[in-house]
């Protein structure tokens, strides 16, 4: 599975009821995407910080987890700087940067390192399937429940099929150039990941119809709450407060 390198360990994040790091994750997510200033938001970071060593995630994915992100928000962050109105910071020929899309693009960048942080250790450190058990138990949608389930497991899927079909091309000596024969290579591409994901899912649901399958699962996960999460949701009610009063 795409998640399993974080879902594996026995740190106290990872012993903590599943339902509270839901909970827990969906409410501090709100109050960071709400926060107006960087004041609120660095605490944030630094309690999303907090748990990640707390956790005790291997450093190479989580690594490798951010620096996809803040790359992303680098590009962001010049084009803020670049299109914003405000004071003028500095100027690189035509193009001239201010002030507030320096700060915008600050507070933005803030903001979702400590949200992808925080969700990384209250949300990554759980399997799927109790995450599953979890939006079951908080009266989530059933729908919305299978939903997730399945694109959790057939994404892993896909993945392999995707890297199936990549080999076969490269072994009729496909390269990637700029051209249209790559556009129709690529768009040959998706077209039959597409069509083979159809047919799995047919396939899929003709074995669940065999197995009795009626449009329910049953929910055979019993949680009940203990001391440390308690404890932990205590704690972490104080900083989500906290940041919706600072903000």
């Amino acid at each position: 599975m795409i998640i399993a390198p974080f879902s594996m360990g026995d740190s106290p994040v990872h012993r903590l009821d599943p339902r509270v790091r839901v909970v827990a994750s969906t409410a501090f997510a709100v109050a960071v995407a709400l926060t107006r200033a960087p004041g609120p938001a660095t605490l944030a970071i630094a309690a999303g910080c907090a748990l990640l060593v707390i956790a005790r995630l291997a450093p190479g994915p989580l690594l490798l987890r951010f620096a996809r992100l803040n790359v992303f928000l680098a590009l962001l962050a010049v084009l803020l700087a670049a299109a914003a109105p405000g004071d003028a910071l500095w100027a690189l020929g035509p193009v001239t940067f201010t002030e507030t899309g320096a700060r915008m693009a600050l507070l933005i960048a803030l903001k979702a390192n400590a949200i992808v942080a925080a969700l990384t250790a209250l949300l990554a450190t759980t399997d799927a399937s109790e995450l599953g058990h979890a939006l079951w138990r908080l009266r989530v949608p059933p729908k919305l429940t299978y939903l997730f389930l399945f694109t959790v497991r057939y994404l892993d899927v896909l993945h392999r099929e995707f890297g199936r079909l990549r080999a076969a091309i490269a072994a009729r000596a496909f390269h990637v150039r700029c051209d249209r024969h790559t556009l129709r290579t690529l768009g040959y591409l998706v077209g039959m990941l597409l069509v083979r994901a159809f047919d799995r899912s047919e396939r899929v649901h003709e074995a669940m119809l065999c197995r009795g399958f009626s449009g329910k699962f049953p929910v055979m996960a019993v949680y009940r709450l203990g001391g440390g999460d308690a404890v932990f949701g205590l704690v972490w009610s104080v900083i989500v407060v906290a940041i919706l009063v600072w903000r």
